[in-house]
């Protein structure tokens, strides 16, 4: 008696347990799109943030989508230079996951300002202006996620290891943890697939610093582009893809990055950035990206998930750069994946 008194009570918990949970989840859903609160409900959830650097305040663009005091997580996009649109497929899978994210352009990007000052170009500047971000908008360890791709990637790398405290989760995407690791795999791996006499005129271009030649230009785009980048025929790229590149600053992205597309080389100042040996004092959950045609190693990207103390490898087998558009299928259940699992509490390693 006393024994099937103990298993109803068992399962009474179990049962109260499980109704709690479902009772949090559909409040988040049911929420999810309610600005009625908000103080960006008037913008649609656009704020222009202020931030202060050593050349003055600028403001640069954000917008927030959903709400769930859970999880946020804040979208860092490539380039550098680039703009939050890279991200813009997002819309089409983490709203109906409850999943709130925050598209962002960094400063000298196209929606935010941009004083064009080669002196705020720095890893360490764009390090802060994040946090700023990040307190402008009341993000913290009980819900700030940081998701960087590409140069987004080595910010969110960055941020992390100085500001890790501040974040639940982090997510690096389509980036190694270092530069000349990515350039020696750019000239020994990605170069050497191309025809020999297209990569022999790519290379007689950059010798002659000749960036700027449509037939340069065209030859990326045939056969590098879409192999690398996003592996679909140009003019089946989608529209947001195309408008990111039309708004993409070309002058933060040539100093930082170079003007070549097969590595960081010149006198970019990314040309020796390398996080390699401080990897493993990053402590927090951490999905690494890695796809199969990317322009980055993806054995390198599951070496920084291994490399952290609690990392997760999520590998895109038809994906490149842009792996968010063209290997959906494996991307998106992943990251969702991941965002839950630490959510609740039930992050492991992979």
């Amino acid at each position: 008696m006393k024994l099937k008194s103990l298993i109803i009570l068992l399962f009474s918990i179990l049962l109260f347990s499980n109704c709690q949970e479902k009772t949090k989840d559909n409040s988040i859903k049911e929420h999810y799109l309610d600005f009625s609160k908000r103080d960006d409900q008037f913008t649609g959830g656009i704020k222009m943030i202020p931030i202060t650097t050593p050349k003055g305040k600028f403001n640069v663009w954000t917008k927030t989508v959903g709400n769930n005091p859970k999880i946020k997580v804040l979208l860092l996009h490539g380039g550098p230079g680039g703009t939050h649109e890279f991200f813009e497929c997002f819309d089409g899978f983490f709203p109906q996951e409850s999943i709130e994210y925050i598209y962002y352009d960094q400063l000298d990007s196209y929606y935010s300002d941009q004083p064009n000052d080669k002196s705020l170009w720095t890893n360490e500047r764009f390090v802060e202006e994040v946090e700023q971000v990040r307190i402008a908008l009341g993000l913290d360890n009980t819900n700030f996620y940081l998701m960087g791709q590409s140069w987004g990637g080595i910010l969110a790398m960055e941020y992390a290891l100085k500001y890790q405290k501040n974040l639940k989760g982090l997510i690096i995407a389509n980036m190694m943890a270092s530069a000349p690791a990515y350039n020696k795999y750019a000239e020994d791996v990605l170069g050497p697939k191309l025809p020999k006499d297209v990569l022999d005129q790519i290379k007689t271009f950059e010798k002659n610093k000749d960036y700027t030649n449509p037939k340069y230009t065209e030859l990326l785009f045939k056969y590098y582009y879409t192999e690398h980048l996003i592996r679909f025929p140009v003019e089946k790229w989608p529209e947001s893809i195309t408008r990111a590149f039309k708004h993409l600053n070309p002058n933060i992205y040539v100093y930082m990055q170079g003007p070549s597309e097969f590595g960081i080389t010149g006198d970019a100042t990314l040309k020796n950035w390398d996080v390699t040996a401080r990897l493993k004092t990053i402590t927090i959950p951490t999905l690494v990206i890695g796809a199969k045609y990317d322009t980055m190693d993806p054995k390198h990207m599951e070496w920084i998930s291994k490399e952290v103390q609690n990392g997760r490898f999520l590998f895109c087998p038809n994906g490149s750069h842009c792996s968010q558009y063209d290997d959906q299928e494996h991307y998106f259940p992943g990251v969702i994946q991941f965002l839950k699992d630490v959510d609740t509490g039930n992050f492991k390693k992979k």
